[in-house]
């Protein structure tokens, strides 16, 4: 067997509801748009997988492929922009939403009047403890729009990028590739998020508890894919 390493501060296996599973980062080069998804998958992960094994994929890598990543100096952000971005609480581990390129991504990508109802249900709901309202009414998965972090690698430290398109739609074509299932995540050490799923019977709370410690790393790891299996208790 192929011998799989733990990204830095992470293990590569973990319990959840009494089963042992062994999650493996599969390291790549860097992905562009100039890379197919498919292909990609195919050379990297293919040779890896055995029956019954789940394959996790960064919804960055799936975006980006997609052409839907974009340099900042290329996104001039609205007026409308700017200005909800100053209500964003900004977060050590991602920008999301917390800087003008990446809201203007969200104006784009859902709309001024969304945007704006998503925004006054969020302030409605927010004295009563309410936690993510916006992001459940705007849908669209602005959820996982990010930006340019220090620790983003480069070219992308200078992008801004919006979620994948058709995330379901892409796992299916992905299982029809590898003959297995695949799950679209978007993890950080935050919490996990289930942008897509080739088989709507893996449910969204296993998915959360495997990778409940994100096991592809938050910096510069470059292992944008994960093969979930199933193991042996010890």
């Amino acid at each position: 067997m192929t011998s799989f390493s733990a990204n830095i501060g992470k293990r590569l296996d973990i319990e959840v509801d009494g089963h042992r599973y062994a999650r493996l980062p599969i390291k790549t080069h860097v992905i562009t748009k100039d890379d197919d998804i498919l292909e990609v998958v195919e050379r990297y992960a293919k040779p890896h997988l055995q029956t019954g094994d789940i394959l996790f994929i960064s919804e960055r890598v799936v975006a980006i492929t997609q052409g839907r990543a974009y340099p900042i100096k290329d996104i001039h952000p609205s007026w409308f922009a700017r200005f909800l971005v100053t209500f964003v609480h900004k977060s050590p581990y991602g920008i999301g939403l917390g800087s003008p390129w990446t809201m203007e991504l969200a104006v784009r990508e859902a709309g001024i009047a969304r945007m704006l109802l998503a925004a006054l249900a969020s302030a409605i709901t927010k004295p009563f403890g309410l936690r993510g309202v916006f992001y459940r009414v705007v849908g669209k998965n602005i959820n996982a729009i990010d930006g340019p972090c220090s620790y983003t690698l480069p070219p992308f430290n200078e992008y801004a990028k919006l979620g994948p398109k058709d995330p379901d739609k892409v796992a299916r074509k992905i299982r029809e590739r590898l003959g297995h299932e695949v799950v679209i995540i978007d993890a950080n050490d935050l919490g996990v998020n289930i942008l897509g799923k080739s088989n709507t019977e893996i449910s969204d709370e296993f998915c959360q508890q495997v990778f409940r410690d994100n096991p592809l790393g938050q910096t510069s790891e470059q292992t944008p894919l994960c093969i979930i299996r199933q193991v042996a208790s010890r």
